[in-house]
């Protein structure tokens, strides 16, 4: 009675019963059925986070790459965009240079020769020469011998008496010196204003890519720190050596400019007052008379050539 007893309670339930019509061997099968059935869940699960690993993995990797791609363009632009200024800024001192030196030399020949001649009438007949002094005199003796000979149009920019009209173009043709003097210095102005800003804007940017670049090699030695944000500091070094000279031209040529213009200004003041003492009465120059005659004997001649044919043709 104990042994069997015994032997029943070590047998596992179900184990030594089997139901009608079903061999042991089925009843093995369908219990790995059920095993690899409750083991299908968690797989996908692994496979799916794999999967997403994987992918983060590789937007971690695109990203710092576009971002060092983006960050070295707008650096390597900013260059460009810096030396482009440069260049313009030399070629502008160069330009305006040669251009103070050539009035300079210009308006030396000519005080020297508007000053050493006779008579305002004789000074008058030198317009041999170049130059602002040289145009503002010009300006000036064509509307005296424009008013003397009674050609002056009779309209508004013609109102006034000889003095008002000479005061008015020798102020116009002054601003028009002037206007050419001040050209190109915008550029210097500009070119020396925005610069640095444009080579602070390049190092930010470089900065910003260093340190994204750091961030991904995960050390922060002075060896990886140094090298991206020196390459970067590059650029704001270019914005000042590039603002410099542009700042300093800049000056230089508008000092040269009041130089330039106090001289017209007292150029044209003692036009006035000599004028003045001519009671603002120029004679034309010699040799405009003398074309004018030649004009007038050779319309003359026209003239008569144009008679003298109706007269031969009725003859023949």
């Amino acid at each position: 009675m104990t042994q069997t007893t015994s032997t029943v309670s070590q047998t596992p339930p179900g184990a030594g019963i089997a139901a009608p019509g079903i061999t042991p061997e089925a009843a093995s099968a369908a219990v790995n059925t059920g095993a690899a059935a409750a083991n299908a869940p968690a797989g996908a699960a692994q496979a799916a986070s794999a999967a997403t690993e994987q992918a983060a993995s590789a937007a971690n990797g695109i990203a710092p790459l576009g971002s060092d791609i983006t960050s070295a363009v707008i650096v390597d632009g900013t260059l460009w965009i810096l030396i482009g200024f440069s260049v313009a800024t030399w070629a502008l001192i160069l330009i305006k240079g040669i251009q103070h030196l050539r009035i300079a030399h210009h308006n030396r020949i000519f005080n020297k020769q508007f000053w050493s001649a006779s008579d305002f009438q004789a000074a008058s007949e030198q317009r041999n020469y170049a130059g602002p002094a040289a145009r503002v005199a010009h300006a000036g003796f064509a509307t005296l011998i424009e008013a003397d000979g009674g050609t002056t149009t009779h309209d508004l920019e013609h109102t006034g008496d000889r003095q008002e009209l000479l005061d008015r173009r020798l102020r116009q043709q002054m601003q028009k010196e002037r206007g050419s003097l001040e050209s190109g210095l915008a550029i210097l102005a500009t070119i020396g204003s925005i610069s640095p800003f444009v080579g602070l804007f390049g190092t930010v940017w470089g900065i910003m890519g260093a340190l994204t670049s750091i961030s991904k090699s995960g050390s922060a030695s002075l060896d990886v720190v140094a090298g991206p944000i020196g390459e970067a500091l590059i650029a704001t070094a270019v914005g000042i050596a590039v603002a410099v000279p542009a700042v300093i031209g800049y000056n230089f040529f508008i000092r040269r400019n009041k130089v330039i213009w106090a001289f017209l200004d007292d150029f044209a003041i003692d036009f006035v007052h000599l004028a003045l003492k001519t009671s603002f009465i120029i004679k034309r120059p010699a040799r405009h008379a003398a074309s004018r005659l030649a004009d007038a004997a050779g319309n003359r001649r026209h003239l008569i050539d144009d008679e003298e044919l109706p007269a031969k043709g009725a003859h023949a």
